[in-house]
Protein backbone atom coordinates (compact mmCIF):
# COMPACT_ATOMS: atom_id res chain seq x y z
CA UNK A 1 0.00 0.00 0.00
CA UNK A 2 1.29 3.45 -0.94
CA UNK A 3 0.79 6.28 1.56
CA UNK A 4 0.69 9.97 0.74
CA UNK A 5 2.70 12.24 3.02
CA UNK A 6 -0.56 13.89 4.09
CA UNK A 7 -2.33 10.64 5.00
CA UNK A 8 -3.21 10.28 8.72
CA UNK A 9 -1.75 6.77 8.68
CA UNK A 10 1.60 8.08 7.49
CA UNK A 11 1.55 10.97 9.94
CA UNK A 12 0.76 8.59 12.78
CA UNK A 13 3.69 6.32 11.93
CA UNK A 14 6.02 9.28 11.45
CA UNK A 15 5.02 10.72 14.81
CA UNK A 16 5.56 7.39 16.53
CA UNK A 17 9.16 7.15 15.40
CA UNK A 18 10.09 10.80 15.92
CA UNK A 19 10.73 10.61 19.67
CA UNK A 20 13.48 8.91 21.65
CA UNK A 21 13.01 5.19 22.19
CA UNK A 22 10.68 4.97 19.21
CA UNK A 23 8.05 7.21 20.83
CA UNK A 24 6.52 10.46 19.64
CA UNK A 25 8.63 13.37 20.89
CA UNK A 26 5.80 14.94 22.94
CA UNK A 27 4.90 11.58 24.47
CA UNK A 28 8.54 10.92 25.31
CA UNK A 29 8.96 14.33 26.94
CA UNK A 30 5.91 13.69 29.11
CA UNK A 31 7.05 10.16 30.03
CA UNK A 32 10.51 11.43 30.94
CA UNK A 33 9.04 14.14 33.18
CA UNK A 34 6.69 11.68 34.91
CA UNK A 35 9.50 9.20 35.55
CA UNK A 36 11.63 11.99 37.00
CA UNK A 37 8.79 13.02 39.33
CA UNK A 38 8.14 9.38 40.28
CA UNK A 39 11.82 8.61 40.83
CA UNK A 40 11.51 5.39 38.83
CA UNK A 41 10.59 4.11 35.39
CA UNK A 42 7.09 3.34 34.18
CA UNK A 43 6.14 -0.06 32.84
CA UNK A 44 6.63 -0.42 29.09
CA UNK A 45 2.93 -1.10 28.60
CA UNK A 46 2.04 2.14 30.41
CA UNK A 47 4.46 4.10 28.25
CA UNK A 48 3.08 2.42 25.14
CA UNK A 49 -0.45 3.48 26.13
CA UNK A 50 0.62 7.09 26.67
CA UNK A 51 2.40 7.16 23.33
CA UNK A 52 -0.61 5.68 21.55
CA UNK A 53 -2.81 8.37 23.09
CA UNK A 54 -0.59 11.24 21.95
CA UNK A 55 -0.03 9.79 18.47
CA UNK A 56 -3.75 9.09 18.15
CA UNK A 57 -4.73 12.61 19.16
CA UNK A 58 -2.33 14.00 16.59
CA UNK A 59 -3.70 11.72 13.88
CA UNK A 60 -7.24 12.84 14.81
CA UNK A 61 -6.25 16.50 14.57
CA UNK A 62 -7.22 17.32 18.18
CA UNK A 63 -3.81 17.43 19.90
CA UNK A 64 -3.10 21.12 19.30
CA UNK A 65 -6.47 22.11 20.81
CA UNK A 66 -5.49 20.61 24.19
CA UNK A 67 -3.79 23.50 25.97
CA UNK A 68 -3.80 22.35 29.60
CA UNK A 69 -4.16 18.73 30.64
CA UNK A 70 -3.14 16.12 33.18
CA UNK A 71 -3.44 12.36 32.98
CA UNK A 72 -4.36 11.80 36.62
CA UNK A 73 -3.51 8.09 36.42
CA UNK A 74 -0.72 5.86 35.14
CA UNK A 75 2.09 7.54 37.06
CA UNK A 76 3.53 5.69 40.06
CA UNK A 77 3.09 8.64 42.44
CA UNK A 78 0.85 11.64 42.99
CA UNK A 79 3.73 13.90 41.97
CA UNK A 80 3.99 12.05 38.69
CA UNK A 81 0.24 12.28 38.10
CA UNK A 82 0.38 16.07 38.45
CA UNK A 83 2.98 16.43 35.70
CA UNK A 84 1.15 18.24 32.88
CA UNK A 85 0.60 16.42 29.62
CA UNK A 86 0.37 19.89 28.06
CA UNK A 87 0.42 23.38 29.50
CA UNK A 88 1.24 24.50 33.04
CA UNK A 89 1.27 22.13 36.00
CA UNK A 90 -1.76 22.46 38.29
CA UNK A 91 -1.48 23.68 41.88
CA UNK A 92 -2.42 20.96 44.34
CA UNK A 93 -4.68 21.93 47.22
CA UNK A 94 -4.65 19.27 49.94
CA UNK A 95 -4.47 16.07 47.90
CA UNK A 96 -2.35 13.38 49.57
CA UNK A 97 -0.69 10.29 48.15
CA UNK A 98 -3.43 8.21 49.76
CA UNK A 99 -5.98 9.95 47.48
CA UNK A 100 -4.25 8.62 44.36
CA UNK A 101 -4.75 5.31 42.56
CA UNK A 102 -2.68 4.50 39.49
CA UNK A 103 -5.54 2.82 37.65
CA UNK A 104 -8.48 5.02 38.61
CA UNK A 105 -7.02 8.42 39.39
CA UNK A 106 -7.39 11.08 42.07
CA UNK A 107 -10.20 11.17 44.65
CA UNK A 108 -11.77 14.46 45.72
CA UNK A 109 -13.55 15.21 49.00
CA UNK A 110 -16.07 17.90 47.88
CA UNK A 111 -14.59 20.44 50.29
CA UNK A 112 -10.87 21.06 50.68
CA UNK A 113 -9.23 18.97 47.94
CA UNK A 114 -9.00 20.47 44.47
CA UNK A 115 -6.61 21.51 41.71
CA UNK A 116 -6.06 24.97 40.26
CA UNK A 117 -5.38 24.31 36.57
CA UNK A 118 -3.44 27.59 36.34
CA UNK A 119 -5.17 28.24 33.03
CA UNK A 120 -7.38 31.32 32.94
CA UNK A 121 -10.91 31.04 31.59
CA UNK A 122 -10.13 33.72 29.02
CA UNK A 123 -6.91 32.11 27.77
CA UNK A 124 -8.85 30.61 24.87
CA UNK A 125 -11.23 32.48 22.53
CA UNK A 126 -14.79 33.00 23.76
CA UNK A 127 -16.29 30.81 21.05
CA UNK A 128 -13.41 28.39 20.64
CA UNK A 129 -13.18 26.45 23.88
CA UNK A 130 -13.51 23.03 25.52
CA UNK A 131 -13.44 21.38 28.94
CA UNK A 132 -13.34 17.64 29.61
CA UNK A 133 -12.82 15.13 32.41
CA UNK A 134 -12.83 11.36 32.78
CA UNK A 135 -14.69 10.23 35.88
CA UNK A 136 -13.93 6.75 37.21
CA UNK A 137 -15.96 7.04 40.43
CA UNK A 138 -19.15 9.07 40.67
CA UNK A 139 -19.76 11.71 43.30
CA UNK A 140 -21.89 11.27 46.40
CA UNK A 141 -21.62 14.91 47.42
CA UNK A 142 -20.68 18.18 45.79
CA UNK A 143 -21.50 20.31 42.76
CA UNK A 144 -18.63 21.37 40.47
CA UNK A 145 -16.43 18.85 38.62
CA UNK A 146 -14.41 21.34 36.59
CA UNK A 147 -14.93 25.00 35.87
CA UNK A 148 -14.91 28.66 36.80
CA UNK A 149 -17.85 30.70 38.04
CA UNK A 150 -18.31 34.43 37.59
CA UNK A 151 -21.17 36.94 37.73
CA UNK A 152 -23.73 36.15 35.06
CA UNK A 153 -22.13 33.09 33.46
CA UNK A 154 -20.32 29.86 34.19
CA UNK A 155 -17.54 27.99 32.45
CA UNK A 156 -18.09 24.59 33.96
CA UNK A 157 -19.09 20.95 33.93
CA UNK A 158 -21.36 20.35 36.90
CA UNK A 159 -22.62 17.21 38.56
CA UNK A 160 -26.11 18.19 37.38
CA UNK A 161 -25.33 19.61 33.96
CA UNK A 162 -22.97 21.84 32.04
CA UNK A 163 -22.39 25.45 31.17
CA UNK A 164 -19.75 26.40 28.62
CA UNK A 165 -19.36 30.17 28.93
CA UNK A 166 -23.06 30.79 29.46
CA UNK A 167 -25.74 30.58 32.13
CA UNK A 168 -26.08 27.11 33.60
CA UNK A 169 -27.92 24.58 31.46
CA UNK A 170 -29.13 21.61 33.50
CA UNK A 171 -28.68 18.19 31.92
CA UNK A 172 -29.30 14.74 33.41
CA UNK A 173 -26.78 11.95 33.52
CA UNK A 174 -23.53 13.63 34.48
CA UNK A 175 -23.17 11.51 37.60
CA UNK A 176 -21.84 8.56 35.64
CA UNK A 177 -18.44 7.07 35.05
CA UNK A 178 -16.62 7.81 31.83
CA UNK A 179 -15.87 10.82 29.69
CA UNK A 180 -17.69 14.14 30.14
CA UNK A 181 -16.92 17.12 27.96
CA UNK A 182 -18.20 20.37 26.55
CA UNK A 183 -16.99 22.23 23.47
CA UNK A 184 -18.06 25.58 22.03
CA UNK A 185 -17.30 26.67 18.46
CA UNK A 186 -20.33 28.93 18.01
CA UNK A 187 -21.74 31.98 19.77
CA UNK A 188 -25.24 30.46 19.91
CA UNK A 189 -24.68 26.84 20.94
CA UNK A 190 -22.20 24.32 22.28
CA UNK A 191 -21.82 20.55 22.40
CA UNK A 192 -21.87 18.43 25.53
CA UNK A 193 -20.86 14.77 25.56
CA UNK A 194 -21.77 12.18 28.19
CA UNK A 195 -22.45 8.43 28.15
CA UNK A 196 -21.03 8.19 24.63
CA UNK A 197 -23.52 10.65 23.15
CA UNK A 198 -22.95 14.24 22.02
CA UNK A 199 -25.83 16.71 22.36
CA UNK A 200 -26.09 20.24 20.97
CA UNK A 201 -27.16 22.81 23.56
CA UNK A 202 -28.66 26.11 22.38
CA UNK A 203 -27.20 28.82 24.62
CA UNK A 204 -25.53 32.13 23.83
CA UNK A 205 -21.92 32.51 24.93
CA UNK A 206 -20.80 34.86 27.67
CA UNK A 207 -17.51 36.73 27.90
CA UNK A 208 -15.04 34.74 30.03
CA UNK A 209 -13.28 36.26 33.03
CA UNK A 210 -9.60 36.03 33.86
CA UNK A 211 -10.13 33.65 36.81
CA UNK A 212 -8.41 30.28 36.65
CA UNK A 213 -10.34 27.10 35.92
CA UNK A 214 -10.52 24.68 38.84
CA UNK A 215 -10.67 20.89 38.80
CA UNK A 216 -12.73 19.04 41.44
CA UNK A 217 -14.32 22.40 42.27
CA UNK A 218 -16.56 25.05 40.72
CA UNK A 219 -14.54 28.03 41.86
CA UNK A 220 -11.62 28.82 44.14
CA UNK A 221 -13.81 31.25 46.08
CA UNK A 222 -16.44 28.67 47.10
CA UNK A 223 -16.46 25.13 48.46
CA UNK A 224 -18.68 23.63 45.77
CA UNK A 225 -16.39 20.73 44.93
CA UNK A 226 -16.99 17.05 44.27
CA UNK A 227 -15.83 13.79 45.78
CA UNK A 228 -15.60 12.14 42.36
CA UNK A 229 -12.51 10.24 41.30
CA UNK A 230 -11.00 11.66 38.11
CA UNK A 231 -8.29 10.20 35.89
CA UNK A 232 -8.01 12.95 33.24
CA UNK A 233 -8.85 16.56 32.52
CA UNK A 234 -8.27 18.85 29.57
CA UNK A 235 -8.86 22.52 28.81
CA UNK A 236 -8.34 24.36 25.55
CA UNK A 237 -9.81 25.22 22.19
CA UNK A 238 -12.87 23.57 20.67
CA UNK A 239 -12.45 20.02 19.39
CA UNK A 240 -14.33 16.88 18.39
CA UNK A 241 -15.52 15.47 21.72
CA UNK A 242 -16.21 12.00 20.31
CA UNK A 243 -12.63 11.67 19.13
CA UNK A 244 -11.23 12.81 22.48
CA UNK A 245 -13.64 10.50 24.32
CA UNK A 246 -12.41 7.52 22.31
CA UNK A 247 -8.74 8.32 22.93
CA UNK A 248 -9.12 8.98 26.66
CA UNK A 249 -11.31 5.92 27.22
CA UNK A 250 -8.79 3.72 25.43
CA UNK A 251 -5.98 5.20 27.51
CA UNK A 252 -7.67 4.64 30.87
CA UNK A 253 -8.71 1.11 29.90
CA UNK A 254 -5.13 0.37 28.82
CA UNK A 255 -3.86 1.44 32.24
CA UNK A 256 -6.19 -1.06 33.89
CA UNK A 257 -4.56 -3.84 31.89
CA UNK A 258 -0.98 -2.58 32.01
CA UNK A 259 -0.73 -1.78 35.74
CA UNK A 260 -0.38 -4.76 38.09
Amino acid sequence: MNLLLSDPAFLSVAAAISGGGGYDSDAQAYITAVEAADGQALETAVKDAINAFVVGCKADGIWNAIKASCILAGARTLNGALVPLTGTAPTNYNFLSSDYNRKTGLKGDATTKYLDSNRAANADPTNDFHLSIYQTEVFTSGIGIIGQDNTGFRTAIYTSGSAIRTVKVALPGTNSVGFLGGSRSSSTSYEFRRLGTTSTITANSGAPSSSNIMVFRRDAAVSDGVNSRLSFYSIGESLDLALLDARVTTLINAFSTAIP
